[in-house]
């Protein structure tokens, strides 16, 4: 099964996904996908460097697979994280803030 790397930015939290390149990006779509054990290996190993450098966080190998070009986690909580909240941002845009809030 492919994989990608993730990890969290450590400068501000960011979930970032490391690319063929070995830079970090925010867009899941952009991770290097990795085709087997023997490469996801060998990025994980030079990711740990960048945890050393204290650039990154929570480092994972993650199973991915690919759906009409895109790269789509495997586990609903990887998902969750390349893909934003599972609530919408606007819902119930209507309610106003407490008074307290104003």
């Amino acid at each position: 099964m492919p994989q990608i790397v993730t990890a969290n930015r450590l400068i501000d939290g960011e979930v970032v996904f490391r690319a063929a390149d070995g830079s970090w990006v925010r867009s899941v779509d952009d991770a290097g996908v990795l085709a087997d054990k023997a490469s996801a290996a060998v990025a994980e190993a030079e990711a740990q460097k960048d945890v050393a450098g204290a650039v990154v966080v929570d480092l994972a190998v993650i199973d991915v697979k690919l759906e009409d070009g895109r790269v789509v986690p495997v586990r609903l909580r990887e998902r969750i994280r390349a893909f934003g909240p599972t609530v919408k941002s606007d819902h119930r845009a209507d309610l106003k803030p407490f008074a307290a809030d104003a």
